[in-house]
């Protein structure tokens, strides 16, 4: 069940707070996520922070849900290859953002540690797969690729070299980007992400 979104004075609050722990979280990381310092950060009561979110990894949850909510919508360029690129650069965008990319780098590995912060990434990656997964389920009905392609395997298929790249070397070039949609569309279109 959706929750009704706040405004007027919540709304501002909200995201002053959420600003704050995505400040914080880019700048020194989840295990120095303290609601004292978000709170003073946000220009708002500790009371507040504490009686609305209660912990950290609530805070981080809702940070990743309202993130989820304001990203950049799926572009629709009658492609597959073009719509994955263009799936592949914005994660490349994100990743490579100095505030951004610090920000999920911290989530990540929170998310390695806390069970909590892992729900909360998986159900941001959930958002943003389900937003991208049309694209594959229109190229299929354009023949792009063959009936029962799996559309969420795909969108992840494009982002998770993008991901293991920058875990792995730490930093990630633009042409990666290009080459992990191009891999990605090669498979679908061959079948790889047919559902058994």
């Amino acid at each position: 069940m959706t929750q009704a979104r706040p405004g007027g004075r919540s709304a501002r609050v909200r995201a002053q707070v959420l600003r704050a722990t995505g400040d914080v979280l880019a700048e020194q990381g989840f295990a120095h996520l303290d609601l004292a310092d978000v709170a003073r950060r946000a220009d708002v009561g500790k009371t507040t922070v504490y009686r609305r979110w209660g912990t950290p990894t609530a805070l981080v949850a809702d940070l990743l849900l309202d993130m989820a909510e304001q990203s950049s919508p799926r572009t629709d360029t009658g492609d597959l290859l073009e719509d994955l690129r263009a799936n592949a650069r914005l994660v490349h965008r994100t990743l490579t953002d100095p505030r951004q990319g610090s920000l999920f780098q911290s989530v990540i590995a929170a998310a390695t540690c806390d069970g909590q912060a892992a729900t909360a990434l998986h159900g941001f990656y959930a958002t943003r797969v389900a937003e991208w997964a049309p694209c594959v389920e229109q190229a299929v009905a354009r023949g792009e690729a063959p009936p029962g392609t799996d559309a969420h395997a795909v969108i992840r298929a494009v982002s998770a070299p993008l991901y293991y790249h920058l875990l792995t070397t730490g930093g990630l070039d633009g042409a990666l980007a290009d080459q992990a949609a191009e891999a990605a569309a090669v498979a679908a279109r061959a079948g790889v992400y047919v559902r058994p």
